[in-house]
């Protein structure tokens, strides 16, 4: 389900949604959570998701990082990366920075890549080009 190296520690985990629990409602923290449950409701994490197998969520997720084997129906938004291993399923749009999928993972929607400098780059361009036409303009006196 998941490498070694992917999982963290169980007591780095800050919330835990075990695989017999049914959940309605929004849930919301800052940290870590690892969800084997069913949870009906939008899921917003400043840290990390990992979703189990057997974990079925129905709602919107949004999240740093989502490690998936589970299945989610509704969206996903990534700051970093979505991570949808061989049973996973993906019902609904995702927009992700980074985005790995594994041989067998199902995924139905639309896929939105952003990057980390998409806000800025705008702003870049535009003092680049003021830049460029100062130094145009100090040449021609």
């Amino acid at each position: 389900m998941f490498n070694k190296s992917e999982v963290k520690s169980p007591d780095k985990f800050d919330t835990l949604i075990g695989i017999n629990t049914s959940f309605e409602g929004n849930v919301e923290t800052k940290g870590t959570i690892r969800i084997d449950g069913k949870v009906k409701g939008e899921v917003r994490v400043e840290g990390d998701v990992y979703i189990g197998k057997d974990a079925v969520i129905t709602g919107n997720l949004y999240a740093k990082d989502v490690y998936l084997s589970g299945k989610v129906e509704g969206n996903i938004e990534s700051k970093g990366m979505l991570k949808a291993l061989p049973t996973a399923k993906i019902y609904g749009d995702i927009l992700v920075q980074n985005l790995i999928t594994s041989e067998g993972s199902i995924f139905e929607g639309k896929c939105k890549m952003t990057s980390s400098h998409s806000n800025q780059s705008g702003n870049k361009n535009e003092s680049k080009k003021t830049q460029d036409d100062k130094t145009q303009s100090n040449s021609k006196k």
